[in-house]
């Protein structure tokens, strides 16, 4: 068994994967796996992962994933998880990059700490500016309860910093089935992920590693292209809140799932102009009805304690869908 395993998903990256691959051979070791996904890319990807596999695999194992068609990113992973065969595993989105030398520290914080998981800090990098993103729990290098680190409600949590690739993760939680993601959401596929991590995992720590690189403002990023499959999101938190609301902690850890999600819509709402007509009269759309289906106490509770602004935006919307429904 690998000490670590670390999955790479890969979608038409074919120019900035060169990055990636390099900062992978800088952190190469005899007992690391690399698991290069390749989601069925419509440039020269998937020559690229072929002759990097080649390089790596003189110092590391290697494996090489290529699905019969593209299941976007969360699928991705998961067919990288269904074969990386590490003792911990990572993931790397495939326009990203690491320090030399961060995965072994990486694996010596998890196996000094000796939790579920290890959540890090990373790198913004937009063009050539460089900004540290620190992980919301301030306490470091100390093993924690997850579920403790949702709450609170009104302050940014655990679950608000979902990066799948910020940290390690034992293989304990994939045979408990904590860490395979919800197939074929293009977007926002890490928050159901994050919430059932912290609900339902036994312990975890942040470590003040900071060796990921995250690159921003790619062209061809969903973060970036206003279609359809922006509004998955929509699917995501539907399903932390069903999922939330089963919890025994229900009580508790609800008004937090609302509260979020009703903060991703308004911030969806501000940025209407870079969507597409159709995919902008949609999410208005959908957004109405998600606001219908959740709890109406809830609702009107949460609403109540935001600021002006985006409540203001929140009731707007809900007001009209709910004369729409009338008048219909």
């Amino acid at each position: 068994m690998p000490k670590l395993s670390v999955i790479v998903p890969c979608y038409n990256v074919q120019h900035l994967v060169l990055d990636t691959l390099r900062s992978l051979q800088a952190n190469a070791r005899e007992d690391f796996e690399f698991v290069l996904v390749d989601d069925k890319s419509k440039d020269d990807t998937a020559a690229v992962l072929e002759r990097a596999a080649e390089t790596l695999s003189k110092v590391s194992e290697v494996q090489v994933v290529r699905p019969e068609k593209n299941g976007g990113l969360a699928t991705a992973r998961n067919n990288g998880l269904n074969v990386a065969r590490g003792e911990y595993l990572t993931f790397l989105d495939g326009d990203d990059w690491y320090a030399r030398g961060f995965l072994a520290e990486l694996v010596d914080s998890i196996e000094n700490l000796g939790c579920d998981f290890v959540r890090v800090d990373h790198v913004q990098t937009t063009a050539r500016a460089r900004a540290i993103f620190r992980h919301p729990e301030g306490r470091r290098n100390v093993v924690l309860d997850p579920r403790d680190s949702i709450l609170p409600a009104d302050r940014s949590s655990s679950v608000d910093y979902p990066y799948a690739w910020a940290g390690v993760y034992h293989r304990r939680l994939v045979d408990r089935g904590l860490l395979h993601f919800t197939d074929g959401l293009r977007t926002a596929e890490d928050r159901p992920w994050i919430w059932k991590l912290h609900r339902e995992a036994e312990s975890f720590a942040v470590a003040d590693l900071h060796g990921i690189f995250y690159r921003r403002g790619v062209a061809n990023s969903l973060t970036q292209i206003g279609d359809v499959r922006q509004l998955d999101f929509i699917r995501a938190f539907d399903q932390v809140v069903e999922e939330t609301s089963k919890d025994p902690d229900a009580d508790r850890l609800l008004p937090k799932a609302v509260r979020t999600y009703l903060a991703i819509i308004a911030h969806h709402l501000s940025e209407i102009e870079k969507f597409e007509p159709a995919v902008a009269r949609l999410l208005r759309v959908r957004s109405a009805a998600a606001m219908q289906r959740l709890p109406q106490e809830l609702l009107k509770d949460v609403l109540d304690t935001m600021d002006i602004e985006r409540s203001a935006k929140l009731r707007r919307l809900r007001r009209k869908a709910t004369t729409a429904k009338a008048a219909a």
